[in-house]
C-alpha cells in the first residue's frame, strides 16, 4: 500500500479529516524547485486528528466518492491553545485586588504634612 505524510487542515467532518501532502519537484527548463500542495480526504475512525497534526496516510479503497485514504498514525500531534476561562480570570484579579487592599490597610500610613 502507498502511504504519504501531510498535515491535517480540517476536521470539521465526523469520521474524516482533509490531509494537505506536499511535494517537492524540480522545473525541467528552470533551474528551480517548485512546490506543490496536494489535499487528499482521509478516514479517521476515532475522531483523533485536530487541525495541524502530523499525519501518515494509506491509500485504501475507496470509501465514499472522495475519500480513498486511512489515517495510519499521527506523527506529531499540534499544539492547541485553550483561552483561560473568563471566570478563572475574574477570580484571579479579585484575589489579587483584595491582597493589594488588605497589605495596604496593614501598613502604618504616613501623615501628609
Amino acid at each position: 500500500m502507498k502511504t504519504v505524510v501531510g498535515k491535517v487542515v480540517s476536521n470539521k467532518m465526523t469520521k474524516s479529516v482533509v490531509v494537505a501532502v506536499q511535494r517537492m519537484w524540480q522545473h525541467p527548463r528552470y533551474p528551480k524547485l517548485v512546490r506543490r500542495t496536494s489535499k487528499f480526504m482521509a478516514h479517521d475512525e476515532t475522531n483523533a486528528c485536530n487541525i495541524g497534526d502530523e499525519v501518515r496516510l494509506e491509500s485504501s479503497r475507496p470509501l465514499s466518492k472522495r475519500k480513498h485514504w486511512i489515517v495510519q498514525d499521527i506523527i506529531r500531534r499540534a499544539r492547541i491553545f485553550q483561552a483561560p476561562d473568563l471566570s478563572q480570570i475574574t477570580a484571579a484579579k479579585l484575589a489579587q485586588s483584595e491582597a493589594q487592599a488588605s497589605s495596604s490597610s496593614t501598613s502604618p500610613s504616613t501623615p501628609a504634612s
